[in-house]
């Protein structure tokens, strides 16, 4: 509970596991009947090359016109994409390219541009006071998730990226395929879902719900390190289906533990969870928001999640206490779970 506090305040080890073990039973009964049952999209048109410089320029657009302010940060490229920065006012983020992946590097820059939207709102009439702090690292992965997966993996934000990629690269994308197909590819879930880092939204947090039982199993004597290895290997085969060929791919392929984070992977996907709660929180208050997100008028969602989250700070002494007072209710996972059924049951046409 220490350890998490670090990281996400009044959050405890038996409120995660509370949240965990539900979430952990939909997703493996869900992941089964999408690989078993399902019709996997198509997504091989968008396999392709690429230029970085060019994905450059529009990942910066894209930004902007979700709200990043280019006179109080910056957007560089680097090897991991992250956000830093020492002020409200001067807010740096970062993401990264692949040449035969032009998703990869617009997801990471919407992702980004989350959490720097979340900075950048900041109330600075409370500049340099401890409630002007943001509300722990779960409510802002929860702002940088909205905007990568709410907003970016949405079938409105496809009609309006598909002409934005078509004008960054002519040649690229087949003439006849439609928005509905964009959205569909870049939500196709992963074959195999080895790495962190790479994986889909539904298979995303039971790489989460692995680390959380291993570190906790460590911490209460139950695991020692010498296991840590093969219970990690005997989890990715029960949970994913799938067995690290190596460490690297396996238990050695984050630094969090290396460097003493323990209590932070969790953070990851209760902002998953929250972003979902939010975002229908959001729905609900703003009239034609699929239009507006259509169009690329961000403005409207932009500023509802600035006054109902971003100023606020750190107001609120947990997570639940500010999800409560944002969406009536603290965090509640049969959301998520109803939300992931709902699209990707639909995506993959299984009953």
């Amino acid at each position: 509970d220490v350890l998490i506090d670090d990281y996400s305040a009044g959050l405890t080890a038996a409120r995660i596991r509370e949240i965990f073990d539900a979430v952990k039973i939909g997703i493996v009964g869900l992941l089964r009947d999408l690989r078993e049952k399902g019709t996997p999209p198509d997504s091989s048109w968008l396999h392709g090359e690429y230029d970085t410089e060019k994905q450059a320029a529009l990942c910066k657009e894209v930004s902007v016109a979700l709200g990043f302010d280019l006179d109080r940060g910056r957007l560089d490229v680097s090897v991991h994409p992250f956000t830093g920065g020492a002020h409200p006012t001067d807010v740096r983020m970062t993401t990264r390219f692949k040449a035969d992946d032009i998703m990869e590097g617009l997801t990471g820059a919407i992702h980004e541009t989350g959490h720097a939207l979340y900075e950048q709102g900041r109330c600075l009439e409370y500049d340099g006071l401890p409630v002007n702090a943001a509300a722990g690292m779960a409510i802002h992965e929860s702002q940088s998730l909205l905007w990568e997966r709410m907003v970016g993996l949405s079938p409105a934000f496809a009609k309006y990226l598909l002409p934005k990629i078509r004008g960054a690269f002519p040649e690229a994308l087949p003439d006849d395929r439609t928005p509905d197909d964009l959205y569909a590819a870049v939500n196709r879930v992963r074959d195999e879902s080895m790495i962190r880092v790479e994986a889909d939204e539904v298979t995303y947090p039971l790489h989460v719900i692995l680390r959380f039982e291993i570190e906790l199993g460590l911490l209460e004597g139950t695991v020692t390190v010498d296991a840590v290895p093969r219970l990690w290997n005997e989890k990715m085969k029960e949970y994913l289906g799938v067995e690290p060929e190596n460490d690297a791919q396996g238990c050695l392929q984050d630094v969090h533990w290396s460097m003493g984070a323990l209590g932070y992977f969790p953070t990851y996907s209760l902002g998953a969870m929250a972003a979902v709660q939010i975002f229908d929180a959001a729905r609900a208050d703003l009239d034609g928001l699929d239009e507006d997100i259509a169009s690329g008028n961000f403005a409207p969602l932009r500023k509802w999640l600035n006054e109902r989250v971003h100023t606020l700070g750190s107001l609120y002494p947990t997570a639940d206490d500010l999800l409560a007072e944002v969406t009536g209710k603290p965090l509640d996972p049969a959301i998520f779970l109803q939300y992931l059924e709902d699209k990707y049951r639909a995506l993959y046409k299984v009953p």
